[in-house]
């Protein structure tokens, strides 16, 4: 969001934000609201982020306007098997591996996790949800995962 991003203001006129920003990474900057009767998102710019708060966000909203009960897919634990930087105060969403092995499920990231390293998700099954609460987390922690 820069100076001369002129969407929130002209998204205000026409319509109505509820909100401009979520307390997650990536996918920080993101606007929900209504022009008339339409709901409207305006996702963020870097692809990463783009397709996480349109899964996050989009497709549970989508799926509650066609009358469907499950909006969000099953969670699950999950053994981290590498340490994972992690900042206080927001929620973020990793991309990792998941396999099952030794009769216990572990994941790990897929690498770097910059939000314009759109491979992060070709190369992931699923998402490492960590809690805004959380910090850092060491090898051997449970983390939730949720799959792509």
């Amino acid at each position: 969001v820069g100076v001369y991003d002129l969407v929130k203001d002209v998204l205000a006129e026409i319509g109505g934000v509820d909100f401009w920003q979520v307390a997650m990474q990536p996918g920080r900057p993101l606007a929900v609201g209504r022009i008339g009767e339409a709901h409207f998102f305006g996702l963020p710019g870097n692809p990463v982020a783009s397709m996480l708060t349109f899964l996050l966000f989009v497709r549970p909203a989508l799926y509650k306007l066609e009358g469907r009960r499950a909006l969000f897919p099953e969670a699950w634990q999950a053994r981290a098997t590498e340490p994972m930087r992690k900042k206080v105060g927001r929620r973020e969403f990793k991309r990792g591996v998941l396999r099952f092995v030794d009769g216990e499920w572990v994941v790990r990231t897929t690498g770097p996790q910059g939000s314009g390293i759109l491979s992060s998700l070709v190369a992931g099954n699923c998402l490492i949800v960590l809690e805004e609460a959380r910090g850092d987390v060491a090898p051997g922690e449970t983390v939730l995962v949720e799959p792509l």
